[in-house]
């Protein structure tokens, strides 16, 4: 394919990061095995960070951005997939350091490639996206170590994120009763019509008790920093936190007494990386048992045009929901 394409590409000139439009071709793209013919992508805040000076998202320029994409095969070098297969991919290197999704077209790696599960549309893949993925992939974990809808309730942090919005309604959908964390004061109304029980202010950093009240037999945290101590401190015995993100910081302190009293866990959710038999695993969940029946609620579709004025709102935390890239709009 010799004919140009549109492609939103970030560079850097001088020191400063420009981002624009650009007219590409098939062989401007990363290597790989596999062209996709790219339908939908979604906007993730690493996303956004990818087009600003001074972030450590993109390693090399020019980079097109984009960690997610869900599309239909154009051609492929290997027999794992056939041109119009409709394939999934997220995390790895996309986006980072490979020609992401904000492009008509990207070429990326077979085993880097998710088959579209039966019974889950491509634009509801973009949906749930890495964010989705994610959750789906805690959920899974948190159940290995003894999550169950027999026991206590479950807390999400940064409840109105893209993971903590996803954590809330898939642990809704399979049953359970999720108490929801937030700082914004105007969410409650959203977060109980996806399936929150309770919703709690932003929880603080630590006091100096040792240990809490028991409270939560779980807990999904992309929050982190140091109030995950205090989260530990009112785990219930042999429970455990799903630790997936830093936006509240990269440490915190802790005593051992939740570890060797209650036996609480703590356990590092890496999505990028996941070995592909379990990422093929959750997706399907993600199309069955973990398909919440309001998914389509979080959705906000916009036209590969409108990407440059989204990105900003994203990145000033102006946005709800999962904004979404319909290549065809």
């Amino acid at each position: 394919m010799s004919e140009s394409f549109k492609a939103f590409v970030v560079d850097k000139q001088d020191g400063k990061v420009t981002n624009q439009f650009k007219d590409i071709t098939i062989d401007d793209l990363s290597e790989g095995e596999v062209l996709i013919k790219v339908k939908y992508s979604g906007i993730n805040y690493k996303d956004a960070l990818a087009t600003v000076d001074n972030s450590k998202v993109v390693s090399a320029y020019p980079m097109v951005p984009g960690i997610d994409l869900a599309g239909v095969v154009a051609h492929s070098d290997t027999h794992a997939f056939e041109p119009g297969d409709e394939v999934i991919v997220t995390g790895y290197d996309l986006g980072v350091s490979h020609f992401g999704g904000f492009s008509e077209y990207a070429r990326v790696k077979e085993e880097w490639i998710v088959p579209l599960p039966k019974d889950l549309t491509l634009e509801e893949s973009m949906i749930y996206g890495t964010a989705g993925y994610t959750a789906g992939l805690a959920i899974e974990k948190l159940e290995h170590n003894g999550l169950s809808v027999e026991k206590d309730d479950v807390l999400v942090r940064g409840a109105t994120g893209g993971v903590g919005t996803l954590s809330v309604m898939m642990l809704d959908a399979i049953g359970f009763d999720v108490v929801a964390s937030t700082g914004k004061a105007n969410a409650e109304d959203k977060l109980k019509s996806l399936g929150a029980k309770e919703v709690i202010p932003r929880i603080k950093e630590s006091d100096d008790k040792l240990l809490g009240k028991r409270t939560w037999q779980a807990a999904i945290d992309p929050v982190g920093g140091e109030s995950l101590s205090q989260i530990l401190k009112q785990i219930d015995y042999n429970g455990s936190v799903a630790v997936i993100g830093m936006t509240g910081g990269h440490t915190f302190d802790s005593s051992v007494f939740p570890f060797i009293l209650r036996g609480t866990s703590i356990i590092g959710i890496d999505s990028v990386y996941t070995e592909m038999k379990q990422r093929k695993h959750i997706w399907r969940r993600l199309a069955k048992d973990l398909k919440p029946k309001q998914l389509h609620d979080i959705k906000q579709i916009i036209p590969f045009s409108d990407l440059q004025e989204n990105l900003s709102n994203v990145l000033e935390h102006n946005n709800s929901g999962r904004i979404i890239i319909d290549f065809e709009a």
